[in-house]
């Protein structure tokens, strides 16, 4: 979870943090989140084990931790808008979309991509696409155990 691939995937991961880091962190406090961000890393990484027990590739970055992050968010904050940059040709957009909508469509790729890679049994290097669903999942059911007592319900003000 703390070495990653080259910068481009060190950034990637970061801005995916900056995004929605804060708003999970806020719900918990630092400390539970710290345990919340590297339990959802540990998950990961043994829902990528699992899915693929013979490689011998090591797997790097923080993607499935920040999975978890994701899980937590969409679960804290379905209709919050997310700002996202949109391609359109050699022009870009920035559009307003619903959590639940972007992160919805997120978890549904990985999930495709992951079980089409284990259906035809792909090796070699790559993107840990179970790992991802895995991470997402521990948020999803994590983040009722992490989250304040006193904000249990405030995610529905949201």
């Amino acid at each position: 979870m703390f070495l990653h691939g080259g910068l481009l995937h060190l950034l990637g991961n970061m801005l995916y943090l900056w995004i929605f880091g804060k708003s999970v962190e806020d719900s918990m406090g630092h400390v539970r989140f710290i345990f919340f961000y590297l339990l959802c890393g540990v998950i990961a990484t043994f829902c990528h084990v699992f899915s693929n027990p013979d490689s011998r590739l090591p797997m790097v970055g923080a993607s499935g931790a920040i999975s978890g992050i994701l899980g937590a968010y969409l679960l804290l904050h379905p209709r919050a808008k997310i700002r996202t940059l949109i391609p359109l040709g050699f022009f870009f957009r920035i559009i307003e979309i619903p959590a639940v909508l972007l992160l919805g469509f997120w978890i549904i790729i990985q999930v495709l991509y992951g079980t089409q890679r284990m259906a035809t049994s792909a090796t070699g290097g790559g993107v840990a696409w179970l790992a991802h669903v895995g991470g997402f999942v521990a948020g999803l059911l994590l983040i009722s155990v992490f989250q304040r007592s006193k904000n249990k319900m405030a995610h529905t003000n949201y």
